[in-house]
């Protein structure tokens, strides 16, 4: 069995269509499609656009045959697998609304999962439920209770009768998908995005942002539960008339080498990941490995999902070099779900434009104030964040301070943006609705950023900033001064902010150590504590703890918000009395090494 081909028998597409459905129609005249490979990269499944179709044609019918009205949600646990893009593009055909839900069982186990599955099955007011075998248990367990017209796994399905019946697939202005956002500052709500919204974003990424070339493969691991995984790298594709090749996001996290080891074997130009991916590749890839890979046609190493560290980038493209990666493949982006996807992106065939600015000035008077190579010492701290480009055509951004004033280029602010692809809502939830995006269109992203020139810098989640004695100190700049000693690994530190017994505000440090070893868990506190004092002139509460536990989104993120409750409920479980209070007062002391 062949993959589908790059090229195609098909003039192309550049997203010019009304809907997701027109879209795959078209794409379904051609040759090319979706291919599906197990961890050896081995490749189990091809699904050409046209099967894809007919599949999903045929599933539509029996889906409208249930009994569901138009626009009833239909949950899909997002596997990587063909048939949820089956379940996905069904939907499109039938009027009813995909809500992807996450294919993670994450370290809280059974429970906890059943649990957000449950929370999320009631916030879409799901009508019809999907899961693949091996998450069919978790979906019933959290069904109980809930209305389902039905419930089951793709073979249930399939084995109903397809009726025959006359579809009418959405039209632009009904809701293509509901888009769960990945909840690192809070639980996650369903984003609306209409038909009409994410045709103008897929025309927008593809012509402008990554100037799609006919003969383009995409290769991705990413989940199809946010919003990079589907609409970068499933729905984009598919509205392009490109193939893709797919890496389950499980065997890319056991074995984060075989993504180079699948864009090398099928010759993929595009892919994109958040900046850890790169991160784990590089570490895990071994030496005698980089020289059999050939990375030569990779034209977009795309870039996003957060704030974009530089270290990671510069090690991947120096360990790649010899097989045939270019640094200057990397491109910067910024988006959101409530944008659909993509809001900018940098300038293709330049690399990673990195900033470097005044840490002091950054923090104290909010204003990112350039430091040139030769200004760069131990006595200056610098921040160093990466330019995500220019807003796509067609898209508004202002830089806006706590009283709504639009603040001048390079002063740092709460991110506001205005375009096509803006969502309709948050579903079922007016008033989180009305809290971000205001009658004239202006979506408050909740990120911290300044604008250079037509470029957005983001410097972090406006939640996330942690403020002492009137300072901005970005939690990402502590997780990297842990992250730089011996004993620590890039991904294992979340800071945040915390009340202190005496209503002041106290950093905090969760870090994950492997050392057993009670002196040397002591040094490394004592040097941390001593660092971050020297560093930002604040002490930091430093907690170890035990390897694989900082809580993180289902996007792999590191969930701050997580942390935080997590070490408030360590440190004070009871309810609030006068002898927990003193034990809460102890406890903080005791931390502050």
């Amino acid at each position: 069995m062949d993959a589908t081909p790059a090229a195609n028998n098909l003039p192309l597409r550049i997203a010019d269509f009304s809907t997701l459905a027109e879209a795959l129609d078209y794409a379904a005249k051609g040759k090319t499609g979706y291919n599906f490979y197990h961890a050896g990269v081995k490749l189990y499944e091809r699904l050409p656009y046209a099967q894809l179709r007919e599949d999903a044609r045929s599933l539509a019918r029996r889906l409208i045959d249930l009994g569901a009205n138009r626009g009833s949600r239909v949950a899909l646990v997002a596997d990587t697998h063909p048939d949820f893009m089956r379940f996905f593009f069904a939907c499109q055909y039938a009027g009813l609304i995909p809500v992807p839900l996450p294919a993670s069982i994450n370290l809280g186990g059974r429970k906890a999962y059943v649990s957000q599955l449950k929370r999320l099955l009631a916030i879409c007011q799901a009508d019809i439920a999907m899961a693949p075998e091996g998450f069919l248990p978790y979906l019933t367990e959290a069904a109980q209770g809930l209305k389902l017209r039905f419930l089951g796994s793709p073979q249930d399905f399939n084995d109903l009768a397809e009726p025959n019946i006359r579809l009418h697939p959405s039209e632009p202005d009904e809701v293509a998908y509901l888009q769960y956002t990945s909840g690192s500052t809070r639980f996650p709500r369903g984003v609306m995005i209409t038909q009409k919204a994410v045709l103008n974003n897929l025309f927008a990424i593809l012509k402008y942002g990554i100037q799609i070339r006919p003969a383009d493969r995409a290769v991705s691991w990413l989940p199809y539960f946010h919003d990079m995984g589907l609409v970068g790298l499933v729905l984009s594709p598919m509205a392009a008339q490109i193939s893709v090749d797919y890496l389950n996001t499980r065997d890319f996290a056991m074995r984060p080498r075989l993504w180079l080891t699948l864009m090398s074997q099928n010759r993929g130009t595009l892919s994109f990941s958040p900046p850890f991916g790169y991160e784990l590749a590089a570490r895990r890839v071994r030496n005698d490995e980089v020289d059999k890979l050939d990375l030569s046609a990779w034209r977009i190493a795309g870039v996003g999902a957060e704030p974009i560290r530089t270290e990671p980038l510069k090690h991947f493209a120096d360990l790649l070099a010899p097989s045939g990666f270019d640094r200057r493949s990397f491109v910067a982006s910024y988006g959101m779900a409530e944008c659909s996807l993509a809001v900018s992106f940098a300038p293709l065939g330049q690399g990673a434009d990195v900033d470097y600015v005044d840490g002091a000035t950054l923090a104290e008077e909010h204003r990112a104030l350039p430091l040139h190579p030769n200004q760069r010492s131990k006595t200056v701290r610098s921040n160093a964040f990466t330019n995500c480009g220019a807003p796509l055509p067609g898209y508004e951004v202002e830089v806006r301070n706590d009283q709504g004033r639009v603040l001048p280029e390079r002063h740092c602010g709460t991110l506001y943006v205005r375009g096509p692809s803006v969502m309709s809502g948050y579903f079922g939830d007016l008033k989180a609705t009305r809290e971000v995006l205001s009658p004239d269109g202006w979506l408050n992203t909740g990120d911290l950023a300044y604008r250079v020139g037509n470029g957005i810098v983001i410097t972090g989640r406006e939640k996330d900033l942690i403020i002492i004695n009137g300072r901005n100190i970005w939690p990402q700049d502590l997780e990297y001064l842990a992250e730089q000693q011996p004993e620590v690994r890039t991904g294992d530190a979340s800071a945040f902010s915390v009340t202190d017994p005496a209503g002041q505000e106290q950093a905090v440090m969760m870090v994950q150590c492997r050392q057993s070893d009670e002196k040397k868990r002591t040094d490394l506190r004592e040097r941390l504590h001593g660092l971050v004092r020297e560093e930002f002139a604040i002490d930091c509460l430093i907690e170890l703890v035990p390897r694989n536990t900082l809580p993180r989104t289902t996007s792999g993120k590191l969930s701050r918000s997580g942390a935080r409750k997590e070490y408030l409920k360590r440190i004070a479980p009871q309810p609030a009395t006068e002898l927990n209070e003193d034990l809460y007062t102890a406890s903080f002391r005791q931390r502050a090494i």
